[in-house]
């Protein structure tokens, strides 16, 4: 499935507010590895791109379309672009962080701090409970 041409535009549009012309890239277009049997090996549809001024090179083979994989080697240029020279995290890094926090083990202090929580909530619902006689 193509890219959709408004698609093209807000990139074009955000390239420009980047500052990332056309005349700075160097594309080359190499042949693909990996999965897609005999196509892949017959047409070279994976694109090689190199921004000049900054030195920084994107090799993309999302699909086996050469004309998709240039829109996702210039969004993943810009994307790129932005995080190391404007010092802004993408969206996917930040979600990556966010799991490898979450995943992370916790330390021991921290482990004792829940079970103590969590006793003392025990404790409160135990007072919750209606009192019961025994003679």
């Amino acid at each position: 499935m193509p890219v959709s041409p408004q698609k093209k535009e807000r990139l074009k549009e955000k390239m420009e507010r980047l500052q990332i012309f056309e005349k700075d890239l160097e594309e080359n277009f190499i042949r693909a590895s990996g999965s897609g049997g005999q196509k892949v090996n017959k047409t070279s549809s994976c694109v090689w791109l190199k921004h000049i001024p900054t030195g920084l090179e994107i090799k993309c083979q999302q699909t086996r379309s050469q004309a998709d994989n240039r829109y996702f080697a210039r969004a993943l240029l810009c994307e790129k672009f932005q995080e190391q020279w404007l010092q802004e995290k993408s969206e996917k890094q930040k979600q990556i962080e966010k799991i490898r926090r979450q995943k992370r083990k916790k330390s021991k202090r921290a482990k004792e701090k829940m079970l103590e929580s969590k006793r003392k909530q025990s404790l409160k619902k135990d007072l919750r409970k209606k009192p019961t006689f025994d003679d």
